[in-house]
């Protein structure tokens, strides 16, 4: 799969939408990811308002990009379930998802982490009026890469250990 090879982390965008289709891509993409004991916690939010993008920006030291992206996505998770111990591996997993099928999709996107940090998640729940019942896992905002940038190769044969 070459956008395992090929994703990087994108924060300069064109200004230009996402196609609907795309977003209909990614989110199924997303809920294609491996879940323990298949619960499924996630929910997403997807994002397009202009003035809701640059609040979600200001969630995070590291959102500024938010503000510039066609669109984000907020993964959120439900906080009841048989196994809420293993929510952030599911939503990593669907997050990695998102990631990869936008790289696949010729857009960019990047991880900007929430969860578990209290100040943050609290900070996007109030944005966007996220229920109780849920909580927010992170922000990935999404658009057409202004420029192409190279994976860095980060192999390392030395953290290989063979049994």
């Amino acid at each position: 799969m070459s956008a395992i090879f090929s994703r990087t982390s994108v924060r300069k965008y064109e200004n230009k939408e996402v196609e609907a289709e795309k977003i209909d891509a990614i989110l199924r993409a997303a809920m294609a990811a491996p879940s323990a004991a298949n619960q499924q916690p996630w929910e997403f939010y997807v994002v397009k308002n202009k003035e809701t993008l640059a609040a979600l920006a200001d969630c995070s030291p590291y959102g500024g990009c938010v503000k510039d992206a066609a669109m984000a996505i907020i993964p959120v998770y439900r906080k009841e379930m048989m196994m809420p111990e293993f929510a952030n591996i599911d939503m990593a997993a669907a997050t990695q998802n998102i990631l990869l099928e936008v790289t696949e999709l010729g857009l960019g996107a990047v991880w900007i982490g929430i969860a578990p940090l209290a100040d943050r998640m609290e900070n996007v729940r109030k944005v966007l009026q996220i229920p109780d019942h849920l909580s927010p896992y992170a922000i990935i905002p999404i658009g057409y890469p202004v420029e192409g940038a190279e994976q860095k190769d980060r192999f390392d044969a030395e953290r290989v250990h063979f049994i």
